[in-house]
């Protein structure tokens, strides 16, 4: 079974609560980093939260087990820029069903950054159930999360592949 690390920041609590409610009535084991109220926090200090403890249970967890995060803040936005500061992190933040499929099927998405101002619960628990259910295609798009994983601040623009002016575009 998956495991969930889950965190929202103070705009994203009362989503996250729902959701987390969601996710336990569906037997998935959900870590909450917070927060726990509605007293304000930086969104940006719960994706790391998020990010670094997806990475610990990783580590601790057998290859063929998958650990991702959900994380909610008032529009997604803002928690999915800072989650995708880490390597071993691919966060969409989605509003839709085809964003979230295709975030799965072509990229291995592992973070779910849901906006709690901007789509109602009920939504949100769709788009959850559509995200964790959709398989991860593989095949041509493992080179390209490879590439994304290998994308780091001491690296930028490069690849396993060599430099990346190299690497044929369009």
């Amino acid at each position: 079974m998956e495991k969930i690390v889950l965190g929202a920041d103070h705009a994203g609590f009362r989503l996250k609560e729902r959701v987390a409610a969601h996710l336990r009535d569906k037997g998935y084991p959900v870590e909450d980093i917070g927060c726990h109220s509605e007293d304000s926090v930086d969104y940006p200090a719960i994706s790391v939260q998020v990010a670094e403890a997806m990475k610990r249970l990783q580590d601790k967890s057998a290859p063929d087990e998958v650990v991702r995060g959900l994380i909610c803040c008032g529009s997604g936005i803002g928690v999915c820029i800072s989650a995708n500061r880490f390597p071993w992190v691919r966060a969409l933040e989605a509003h839709d069903h085809n964003t979230a499929i295709l975030s799965r099927r072509h990229n291995d998405s592992n973070v779910l950054c849901l906006g709690g101002r901007v789509i109602a619960p009920e939504l949100a628990f769709e788009l959850i159930d559509t995200w964790m259910s959709t398989p991860f295609d593989g095949g041509r798009h493992q080179k390209r999360v490879d590439m994304m994983t290998g994308i780091t601040v001491e690296n930028q623009g490069a690849s396993a592949e060599g430099d990346p002016k190299e690497i044929p575009a369009c």
